[in-house]
């Protein structure tokens, strides 16, 4: 792997996977877009539309002229959409949550999904549920919205944003075996929460690392 292909919807996280590129895939170059109207369209209409789903494959087609070896896209919220993509696609194109999903599978029966927005909560739980399914596993899936936190986050209130995803996620973490992190840009409570307990899983690392695992592989 020579050049690694990224789509954010979130400008934000961009340092966050440059900085895990430079640990776990040294050498490789990056070629990133960001386009937040992806995440923002979802958001607004609650579901994925056609301009979200052409523009998304326009991205990636973009990347594999230029010649990526794989494409991230770190969106959990339009991730069915990278799957369709991946199908079609000659590279890889990995969704970010896929191997937070198919991590949370090993640890556990019950399995916590908890998100910020309901367009990433679903996905993710399907997701889940799929990845066990595929593997042979029976799992519960419980997933929880964490009300009021992405509306604090627009607002510029980091903090309280943390807040209440740590409020949600203690609460949810005494129910179940673990607990995914449906957003790469929650992966900070996860940080946050390191030790002992229920394990907390979030996707950036994990994402990186299984394709630190591709490149090895190749």
């Amino acid at each position: 792997m020579q050049r690694l292909g990224i789509v954010h919807t979130v400008s934000q996280l961009a340092p966050t996977f440059a900085e895990l590129a430079g640990e776990l895939l040294p050498g490789v170059e990056l070629a990133v877009i960001a386009d937040e109207l992806l995440l923002k369209r979802t958001v607004c209409d609650g579901a994925i539309d056609v301009v979200t789903r052409t523009r998304l494959h326009g991205h990636v087609a973009a990347l594999a002229e230029f010649g990526v070896d794989a494409v991230l896209v770190t969106c959990s919220s339009v991730g069915g959409v990278a799957d369709e993509i991946a199908l079609r696609t000659a590279i890889p194109v990995v969704r970010v949550d896929r191997p937070m999903a198919e991590r949370a599978i090993t640890l556990g029966q019950r399995i916590g999904v908890l998100a910020t927005l309901p367009t990433t909560l679903a996905p993710t739980t399907e997701l889940v549920g799929t990845a066990a399914r595929g593997a042979g596993r029976d799992v519960e899936v419980v997933s929880r919205l964490c009300d009021g936190a992405f509306a604090a986050l627009e607002r510029g209130e980091r903090q309280r944003h943390d807040e209440i995803i740590a409020e949600e996620l203690d609460r949810l973490a005494g129910e179940v075996d673990v607990v995914v992190l449906a957003q790469a840009s929650m992966a900070r409570i996860a940080a946050a929460r390191a030790g002992g307990g229920t394990p907390v899983l979030s996707s950036p690392r994990l994402a990186m690392e299984h394709l630190a695992n591709v490149r090895a592989a190749c």
